[in-house]
Order: structure tokens, then C-alpha cells, then sequence
């Protein structure tokens, strides 16, 4: 199976969170996966907590992307400035997320359980389920992004100024949210 690409891609195949089927090749996908990830094709700010969640033995990360606003013209995609307090105009937001392949096993189930809660956050921006393109190819896949639900099925949104502050603080609570979830996580190992 193809290893992943670890920096941010098109996503628009956001679904209902798909019930866990038996997997038996999960260990193999796990080591493969573990062994071809590149911390440089990861956005600075999460690169820690990529490396955190490879510790766990109930999951590996797939994808993930720390989410970017653009508003200036041939501005790097992959800025990681934050947005001016002014600004006057629209903003192009490329979606935070974090796709996780989980294990079928009690300590995968308690982890899924886990992100679930996230989107508690403010369900009107976060969501969490499945990705056809990532269920494809690794079963028991699921995603948590950061998105206005009207648009969850897109990686890309152009928005407001305004309705970009607000979203640029819910993602800043969502990694907040899924570092917590990872030291208990850890401690619990």
C-alpha cells in the first residue's frame, strides 16, 4: 500500500463516521507507515503532536494539516502566519484536520470515543468522521477537522475576514483539545 502524503491535500470526501470493521492488516499499515513518516512534511506547529500520537499503539496518524488563511495574493500556501486583527477583504482558509487510522481493539474503541467529544468544541467548526479516500485505502480511518459545517465536505473555503478570526480560535482550541486527549493518552500507556 502507498504511503500517505503527509502534507495537506484535497480532502472532499468528508462522511458520517463509519463503524470499526476488523482489520487484520492494521500492525502492518501501522510499522509501514510509522517508518516512512517525514516530521519535515508537517506543519511546525503540530509537528509534536503528529510525533506523540505515533507513540500510541491504538493509532497512526494519516494525514494532517494545521490549516491556513490566505489573503494576500501569491502568498505561501502553507503560511503559517496568523491573521492581521485588521483587514479588510475575504480570506481563503484551507481546513485544519488530523485523519487517524485506529486499531479494532478496546483501546482503539476508547480512543475513537475520545474524538468524538472533540467537536464539542463548537459543532458549528469541528466535525469528526470518515473519509471515503482515506477508509479506501486504511480501514477504521477517521477525521477531525476544523471547518464551518456548512462546508465540511470541502478542503478549501473562501470566507469573511471576520468568520476567519473566529475559526482561526476554534482550531487554536481544537490542538489545545487534541494535546490534552494525547498526554492522557500517553499516561494511560
Amino acid at each position: 500500500m502507498a504511503a500517505p502524503q503527509w502534507r495537506c491535500s484535497r480532502m472532499e470526501t468528508f462522511t458520517t463516521p463509519k463503524e470499526f470493521v476488523e482489520n487484520p492488516g492494521y500492525l502492518l499499515d501501522r510499522q509501514e507507515i510509522l517508518e516512512v513518516l517525514d516530521l519535515r512534511g508537517i506543519d511546525q506547529p503540530i509537528v509534536e503532536l503528529i510525533e506523540g500520537f505515533a507513540l500510541l499503539p491504538q493509532c497512526f496518524t494519516l494525514q494532517s494539516c494545521c490549516g491556513h488563511f490566505l489573503y494576500t495574493p501569491r502568498q505561501d500556501s502553507h503560511n503559517l502566519e496568523r491573521l492581521p486583527s485588521r483587514y479588510d477583504g475575504q480570506v481563503n482558509y484551507r481546513i485544519a484536520y488530523v485523519a487517524f487510522c485506529l486499531e479494532n481493539s478496546p483501546r482503539g474503541w476508547a480512543l475513537r470515543d475520545s474524538l468524538e467529544l472533540i467537536p464539542q468544541i463548537e459543532p458549528d467548526y469541528v466535525q469528526f468522521g470518515s473519509a471515503d479516500w482515506f477508509w479506501e485505502r486504511y480501514f477504521n480511518s477517521y477525521v477531525l477537522q476544523v471547518e464551518p459545517v456548512r462546508y465540511k465536505t470541502k478542503d478549501q473555503v473562501v470566507i469573511e475576514h471576520s468568520e476567519a478570526l473566529y475559526i482561526e480560535e476554534i482550531r487554536d482550541q481544537f490542538f489545545i483539545r487534541l494535546r490534552e486527549l494525547l498526554k492522557s493518552c500517553l499516561s494511560e500507556s
